[in-house]
């Protein structure tokens, strides 16, 4: 069941267009990935679905509901974490969720400070916290009232690797709460690790959608093998089928082809004697798919 329709979306500020053409649908209980380079559009994208801005041409459902014109309905049956989010510095961790907790009805403040393990810090104010905690604190209040549908907007930029994996493991707990998780991010390990399906957004368009491993498979390029062969004649490679190519450069040997081929060509390697300790199989990435259909870096 789709809980977020999206078709042709257009949103322009003055002469200049932040959203082209956006059409993609979101599945209830799947995290979704909006994915792009900073000024893609994705921002623009989610805040047209939550009714904090208006669009100038497309349709939009967001529960069956059309936020522009019933964004008070809307707002009570969804949760979000915008890019700019922040509390004021004095503002303690327990009364930030007491606050937000106001516009909501049944919300158990003592049991949503224990569920998102910020129990010991409730008196620590704002300023106090370190990344990874305000992270946690923003996703406790974007999840009060269960709310339906989630947006959380590039959730983890500014966090040192270790804070940014933990927060990967707190969204997968949105989802598995129950709710639908909308992710804008441009970082592509995020989105590999954590969407069931990425929307690829590029100047204002999305130019892919799909799961990331059937992006990576449909866009991304051959799979590689790569080993050392010490000198040894691997020529009999190339006729594995799904092997495109067999090259050899600076010892370091390069095997490219479809991905079922990986292991016949392991086992082919060991039953003529060959057992090279540093042999890989590099998969292509969502880096790959994006550099693939727009010509462009993902990183700036």
């Amino acid at each position: 069941m789709d809980v977020v329709t999206v078709e042709n979306l257009r949103k322009t500020y003055d002469a200049f267009v932040a959203v082209e053409d956006v059409s993609f649908s979101v599945r209830r209980g799947e995290i979704f990935g909006l994915l792009g380079r900073n000024g893609a559009g994705k921002t623009t994208t989610v805040e047209c679905l939550q009714g904090l801005r208006g669009r100038d041409g497309g349709c939009v459902e967001v529960l069956g509901l059309d936020p522009a014109r019933e964004p008070d309905r809307l707002r009570r049956k969804i949760g979000s974490q915008l890019q700019s989010s922040a509390l004021p510095d004095r503002l303690r961790v327990a009364e930030a969720i007491r606050l937000f907790a106001a516009s909501r009805s049944d919300v158990d403040v003592e049991a949503a400070l224990a569920a998102w393990d910020l129990t010991a810090l409730r008196r620590r104010s704002f300023a106090a916290l370190s990344g990874g905690q305000r992270q946690r604190l923003f996703l406790a209040l974007a999840l009060l009232g269960q709310p339906e549908v989630v947006f959380l907007d590039e959730l983890t930029t500014g966090l040192d690797p270790q804070a940014r994996r933990a927060t990967w493991d707190l969204v997968r707990g949105v989802r598995d709460r129950g709710a639908t998780v909308v992710l804008v991010t441009h970082f592509m390990e995020e989105a590999q690790a954590l969407c069931d399906r990425v929307a690829i957004v590029d100047k204002g368009r999305v130019v892919a959608l799909d799961r990331p491993d059937t992006l990576a498979a449909r866009h991304g390029g051959p799979i590689t093998m790569t080993f050392t062969a010490n000198g040894c004649d691997v020529g009999f490679l190339a006729a594995i089928p799904g092997i495109s190519s067999v090259s050899t450069t600076n010892g370091v040997v390069t095997v490219a082809g479809q991905a079922q081929a990986v292991v016949p060509v392991a086992a082919a390697l060991a039953e003529s004697r060959l057992f090279p300790a540093d042999f890989r199989a590099h998969h292509p990435t969502l880096e790959d798919v994006f550099l693939a259909t727009t010509g462009r870096q993902l990183r700036d």
